[in-house]
């Protein structure tokens, strides 16, 4: 077949790979210069099976109220005059009960175990290297009501077949002696071994070159106008070139939405009307002034929302995430106290580890901001539409890279008129 994959981010990329690796002739298509420059580009590098639970809790309301006048808050709902984010939210409010959290939570953890699977096939098939650490994931409790409660997420992470396991403060500073300066505001944690962390950004784009020495073709520089659909079915896809305005209609037997959180109001172009509504996040990437004194091991933050990663050299800190529609775009500026919420509070707890200084202190921080395609639930949309020859492969929030791979997979299995093995809802199955 020939099938068109609109989005080359970590999900477009592995749909791209797993396609052609089963005979189909694939063009991927992107409006930026190259792979994982949105959403890919500089995320929190956490491969998070265990670390999963949906933003909407029975707890999430009450906290939502509290922060709603907190630039820095961990996730901040902007009212805007847009009615899709009010249908979300509301949407999201629905899911705020302890059974959709735990029939939510079985939905990513078994995605999440699937895609973990499909990535080590791929780094084994490949051997592209990108910063990867095998070393579990760990997060820490600074308030006791908190940790009291881990053991319930815990215990609910092992009914569906996760192995995180709560443990003591001196259990969690044998696992990574250093947070150990952060000790006297720990009161303990949990740690999943089979957990992992890497840079998606370098393991995208180097898939992407795999791909491509496989035989697909990639078009940047190239918006994605709108669909084009005839008699039930998508007939075309419509795109402008970014360097000279050339207008553009490319036909395919299959088109593969995997936009992020662009995905929504292009398939609005075709009918289709999915709740994928933009999260902007932020993160920062310090330099390491003391690498002997980082962690090794992932870390969730769980007072303020963040994951911590080692990546080489760099430190990578990524949280928060504003809920403010498409006017907060990748072009609106970095928000300063997002910014420094995250510098202050990784020298809070790994003081003078990093080089934290801002650009007016002699420091050269790299703070990044991207959308993340959030569903209310938080599970991503995969599978195919109610429109022929139109899929979808989008909607993953802030796991798109631990979903990614195996999402890829599921798509071209799905085309392929298989069934994934996952016990997941697929679009377009029953």
């Amino acid at each position: 077949m020939k099938i068109i994959v609109m989005g080359a981010g970590i999900i477009g990329v592995s749909t791209a790979w797993h396609l052609v690796q089963r005979g189909h002739e694939v063009t991927v298509v992107d409006r930026q210069a190259g792979a994982a420059m949105e959403t890919s580009f500089a995320n929190a590098a956490q491969i998070s099976v265990s670390y999963c639970e949906p933003w909407a809790n029975p707890e999430a309301p009450g906290k939502l109220l509290k922060w709603m006048f907190r630039n820095d808050a961990p996730l901040l709902f902007r009212p805007t005059l847009d009615w899709r984010q009010w249908r979300w939210g509301l949407q999201f409010l629905s899911q705020c009960t302890d059974a959709a959290f735990r029939r939510n939570v079985e939905q990513i953890v078994a995605l999440g175990a699937y895609s973990h699977e499909a990535l080590k096939d791929i780094v084994e098939h490949t051997g592209i290297s990108y910063n990867r650490l095998e070393r579990g994931i760990a997060h820490y409790y600074t308030d006791q009501q908190s940790f009291d409660s881990a053991a319930q997420a815990a215990a609910l992470m092992r009914d569906f077949g996760v192995n995180r396991r709560v443990v003591s403060r001196s259990e969690l500073f044998e696992i990574e002696p250093a947070y150990r300066s952060f000790a006297d505001h720990i009161v303990g944690g949990t740690y999943t071994a089979s957990d992992e962390s890497g840079d998606a950004r370098v393991f995208t784009q180097e898939l992407a070159q795999r791909c491509e020495a496989a035989g697909v073709r990639f078009v940047y520089g190239h918006d994605i106008v709108r669909l084009e659909k005839s008699g039930g079915a998508i007939s075309s896809v419509h795109l402008r070139n970014r360097s000279n305005g050339e207008a553009l209609a490319w036909t395919a037997d299959a088109f593969v939405v995997a936009c992020g959180s662009w995905s929504a109001p292009l398939l609005r172009t075709a009918g289709v009307d999915l709740s994928i509504y933009p999260g902007k996040g932020y993160s920062a990437t310090f330099k390491l002034l003391k690498p002997e004194l980082a962690p090794w091991v992932s870390a969730i933050d769980d007072e303020v929302k963040c994951a911590i990663s080692r990546l080489g050299d760099t430190l990578r800190v990524a949280g928060t995430i504003e809920v403010a529609g498409y006017g907060m775009s990748l072009d609106t500026p970095l928000a300063k106290a997002r910014c420094q919420m995250l510098a202050d509070r990784i020298e809070q707890v790994l003081p003078g580890v990093c080089d934290t200084r801002n650009e007016e202190q002699g420091g050269d921080p790299n703070f990044w901001t991207g959308l993340r395609p959030a569903t209310p639930t938080n599970i991503p949309y995969i599978g195919k539409t109610q429109v022929n020859k139109l899929w979808v492969n989008a909607g993953h929030g802030t796991l798109g890279w631990t979903h990614g791979a195996g999402s890829g997979k599921a798509m071209a299995e799905l085309i392929d008129g298989k069934r994934p093995l996952p016990q997941f809802r697929f679009l377009g199955t029953v």
